[in-house]
């Protein structure tokens, strides 16, 4: 594995932990800096977002930033979609999964950067019934989207729940468990089609979970609106360029 490989890996876990979208990123650069094929690129990135979700909810979960309330309609959908789109993935050609993924980047940059409009809800007196079916529909776009391209479950569910009022921290914290089951399912998929590179994820996990456990520590500890801004910025642009890399 490169040096540049290594130091991505970091920062996508880096930006993981501290606002919930970066596990995007990680796939372009397994297609441009690797032989891999945009498919085993997606399954190989979504394999290791089962570790990067595991660190990313014990950390969060001891802070007490985790509200199992909003956590457990959204995980339900995402497990059981992120398989659907695993086996979608696989009847799917190169070319077609490249601007879908191209899309949701640009989107979730998108959706990051407009994330400080609307009124945030008050979760304990207003998580009704009708917002609990939102988080499901939240979970299931979210697992489906995972399975189908290797984006991390936080990169979809982050910026829809800030989207919907629900508070950054604590979406945030979510989808640090959404992340774990959406990212299994779809990698229980993806191995026995033999797209996952092992040896590549093991490597990519040491630096993704040092970079998660930077990223929790400093959601924690500074106003996050100007990271989540650069990383909409950031997003934007790697949606536009791997936009226009599939289509010329």
């Amino acid at each position: 594995m490169t040096l540049g490989l290594a130091a991505i890996a970091a920062l996508v876990g880096a930006l993981i932990g501290a606002v919930g979208v970066g596990g995007i990123l990680l796939i372009p650069a397994l297609n441009l800096l690797t032989p891999l094929s945009i498919q085993a690129s997606m399954a190989t990135a979504l394999f290791t977002f089962v570790f990067t979700g595991l660190i990313g909810t014990w950390l969060f979960q001891r802070r007490g930033s985790i509200d199992w309330a909003v956590t457990t309609p959204l995980c339900v959908g995402g497990v059981l979609f992120g398989a659907i789109g695993a086996w979608v993935n696989t009847r799917l050609d190169a070319t077609l999964l490249t601007l879908i993924l191209a899309l949701l980047i640009a989107l979730a940059g998108l959706y990051t950067l407009s994330s400080g409009r609307g009124q945030t809800v008050e979760l304990r007196r207003r998580l009704t019934p009708r917002r609990r079916a939102l988080l499901f529909a939240i979970g299931a776009a979210t697992g489906f989207g995972s399975g189908l391209t290797g984006v991390g479950g936080p990169a979809m569910s982050v910026p829809l729940m800030v989207l919907f009022g629900f508070p950054a921290l604590t979406s945030i914290g979510a989808s640090q468990v959404i992340q774990i089951l959406a990212a299994a399912s779809g990698s229980a998929a993806n191995l026995p089609l033999g797209l996952i590179d092992l040896r590549l994820a093991a490597l990519l996990t040491v630096f993704e979970v040092g970079g998660v456990w930077v990223g929790v520590h400093v959601a924690h500890a500074i106003d996050a609106r100007l990271l989540r801004r650069a990383v909409g910025v950031l997003c934007v642009a790697v949606g536009l360029g791997l936009l226009a890399r599939a289509l010329w």
